[in-house]
């Protein structure tokens, strides 16, 4: 059985590649505690000096993986904020260390929101970022509700979030969320080549500096405060009827 999850390490480079192509490299809580394996290391292994996200297949990821999403909500939302999407998320909280992306294809829920973590992000320009939480009846996560707004302005963010219709790779660039827009073949080359630029620069300095720019406490309780939020939608009957409508490809109907 293939691994869903692949890292490799290479001229200070710890790559994590999303293997699930099949399921559009839809994450599980399994996967999750692989992600969050590999973004600990990166923190805590000199050897690393930056950490590249990537995705095989046509798609980065189409977010988190619905059934997983329908047995925690089922067993009650609250369980939500033990699973190892938050172990993954705080991991990305504390990171010092620069994290690159490259994103091809469909980018959907923590697969836009975990580039606002990335400090650089290469994206194809047909790519496709959404984060239709709202049209599954949940919340935002990953401190997104703060940092989106941060990084495209209020409005476009509240219109990212309430309608859930995505955006392409050209406008993620024209509105902050990216920092290159090559076609589709050209990314991965893309974000290697500047995470082993990156790689190469002076690391204590780099370190400080991310340190200064992001607050790891203050996002680490929103994340908390937004798993809050998203665990009691999970157990709700809105999301219970979103997750139903989804699985059989009809449109939810909220009373």
């Amino acid at each position: 059985m293939t691994d869903p999850v692949l890292t490799q390490f290479a001229d200070g480079v710890l790559t994590v590649t999303l293997n699930r192509p099949e399921k559009k490299n839809a994450i599980t809580q399994a996967m999750y505690a692989v992600l969050a394996e590999a973004t600990e290391r990166a923190r805590t292994d000199d050897a690393v000096r930056a950490l590249l996200f990537r995705a095989e297949g046509d798609s980065f990821s189409a977010g988190n993986d619905i059934a997983d999403f329908i047995a925690i909500g089922s067993s009650g939302g609250s369980q939500v904020v033990d699973a190892p999407v938050f172990r993954f998320l705080k991991a990305l909280a504390d990171l010092d260390k620069p994290a690159v992306a490259a994103v091809r294809g469909r980018a959907v829920g923590i697969g836009l929101t975990l580039l606002l973590h990335c400090d650089l992000v290469v994206v194809a320009e047909d790519a496709l970022l959404s984060a239709p939480f709202i049209n599954l009846a949940l919340a935002p996560e990953a401190a997104s509700s703060m940092l989106l707004p941060m990084v495209v302005g209020h409005q476009r963010a509240f219109e990212i979030f309430a309608l859930g219709e995505p955006i392409d790779g050209r406008t993620a660039l024209a509105w902050g969320l990216a920092n290159r827009a090559v076609p589709a073949a050209e990314v991965d080359a893309t974000a290697v080549a500047l995470a082993v630029k990156v790689a190469a620069r002076a690391p204590n300095s780099i370190r400080k500096t991310k340190r200064l720019m992001r607050d790891a406490e203050s996002l680490w309780a929103l994340m908390q405060r937004e798993g809050e939020a998203f665990g009691s939608q999970m157990s709700s009957p809105e999301a219970m009827e979103a997750f139903m409508a989804f699985t059989q490809k009809r449109a939810p109907v909220f009373g």
